[in-house]
């Protein structure tokens, strides 16, 4: 499977993908429909891409303008991928390359995530691990998104602690899901009720 940063600052760059399939690299047409969706929410933003395998997803938020990614992978093969992608890119400066699980990483990140895109290994049933442990450690930015990546056949809850789902878009097999604070929205339900 070949894939290229779509637009932005490394449009066109060819990425390493994996020789086996034990990295399920997102697909330019899923990759393109994330970014879509968040649009106006890229620049300058700080981005944590969690699962990262070939650190796909991370490397087109910083060509879009991103001022940095934490990548996070437990696997060596990925976390080799990663670096030489980011290196193929000049991407160096903006990226945190972090290895271990998804506890370990978020654990090492010592500043507000604005975006953070999870796609863990299909079936393994750590989304809702992974947006308790983003709220436990309160790393998500006041009006920060959560974006999952998940099998359109998997039941991932609507409500996870302080998150709460606030889209979801199915690319057939695919379906991505975003989270937001509750407690931004109420916020920002509050400031239009004040603006009438």
């Amino acid at each position: 499977m070949k894939m290229r940063v779509i637009t932005g600052e490394y449009r066109g760059r060819k990425l390493e993908t994996p020789a086996g399939y034990d990295i399920r690299p997102t697909s330019d047409k899923v990759k393109e429909s994330i970014f879509n969706l968040l649009m106006g929410c890229i620049d300058d933003s700080v981005f944590c891409d969690l699962f990262a395998g070939t650190g796909s997803l991370g490397i087109e938020a910083l060509s879009r303008g991103a001022e940095r990614c934490y990548f996070c992978d437990k696997s060596r093969e990925s976390i080799g991928i990663i670096k030489r992608n980011v290196q193929h890119c000049h991407a160096e400066e903006k990226s945190v390359i972090l290895q271990g699980d998804f506890t370990k990483g978020l654990n090492r990140i010592n500043e507000k995530v604005d975006v953070f895109f999870i796609d863990p290994p299909y079936g393994d049933s750590l989304y809702e691990k992974c947006l308790e442990m983003i709220e436990n450690l309160d790393l998500l930015a006041v009006n920060g998104i959560i974006i999952a990546e998940h099998d359109s056949q998997d039941q991932i809850s609507e409500k996870v602690g302080g998150f709460v789902r606030v889209r979801r878009r199915r690319y057939g097999k695919t379906t991505v899901s975003i989270y937001r604070k509750e407690a931004d929205m109420i916020r920002e339900s509050e400031d239009l009720q004040e603006e009438v």
